[in-house]
């Protein structure tokens, strides 16, 4: 019985891990965060993919669905449940991430969450461990793009108490962004129409095929044509409109 237990532990380990980081150092993407980034992974349709197509450029997805900010367990979180144990140091040129979902989730039920919010970012974006975790990344030179999340589309979820603690959040992020010179910060809120399901799965939580090409192509846009003074992308590099299945590599038509 104990052996059957340590096999599921061990597959569900094998499943969690990001991918691996490249020893050549060709690739200077990397993407870090939750199921938002993870969803759709296996058909090759996740927002690191939208991401490959849209800039003909590879991207490294070490993101873990469940993962979290304050995750104790050392094996676990080591694998990739820990949001800050998925970054590996590296010559990147940007850090793609999201996170904090999972802690409010968890944390405090999406309730009574000030406590947690407060741990994740204090109420001026200057401390806590969302503002640690990006001035680590910004430190070792990377471009920080960091991702809201995706709303509720207007109908009853086991989610849709999360809003609140959700804008919150956002509206600390946003903080965080205008005092970090090299962060700056999708918003998601506005992505999902009200009353369109299409933008989830039939959880109505994570993002369907729809919802990750729409996520990956607001982060496409924002390494295209920053808004902030430095430019994100080399002067030479234009997104591209067609791009390739990041397990392939082979060429295939950009989805609509």
């Amino acid at each position: 019985m104990f052996a059957k237990f340590m096999s599921l532990v061990a597959l569900f380990l094998l499943l969690s891990c990001g991918e691996p980081v490249p020893r050549g150092g060709e690739a200077k993407i990397l993407l870090l965060g939750d199921s938002m980034m993870a969803s759709n992974r296996v058909t090759g349709q996740s927002v690191a993919a939208v991401i490959e197509a849209g800039l003909g450029r590879e991207v490294v997805d070490r993101s873990v669905p469940g993962a979290r900010y304050f995750y104790a367990l050392p094996i676990s979180g080591s694998a990739g449940l820990n949001i800050p144990k998925q970054y590996r140091p590296g010559p990147w040129d940007y850090v793609v991430l999201n996170g904090g979902g999972n802690d409010l989730l968890f944390g405090c039920g999406c309730g009574r969450c000030d406590g947690v919010i407060n741990r994740l970012i204090s109420s001026d974006g200057r401390s806590g461990a969302i503002p640690a975790m990006v001035k680590t990344l910004v430190s070792d030179g990377a471009r920080v793009i960091y991702t809201g999340y995706l709303r509720n589309p207007g109908v009853q979820t086991l989610i849709k108490s999360c809003g609140p603690a959700g804008n919150e959040l956002d509206r600390r992020m946003q903080r965080l962004a205008a005092l970090e010179p090299g962060m700056q910060y999708v918003l998601l809120a506005d992505l999902v129409p009200y009353k369109d399901r299409s933008y989830h799965q039939v959880d109505l939580i994570h993002p369907s095929a729809k919802g990750s090409q729409a996520i990956g192509q607001r982060i496409v846009a924002l390494i295209a044509a920053p808004k902030k003074g430095q430019p994100l992308a080399p002067a030479d590099q234009k997104p591209q409109k067609t791009g390739y299945d990041r397990h392939s590599k082979t060429p295939r038509p950009a989805n609509p």
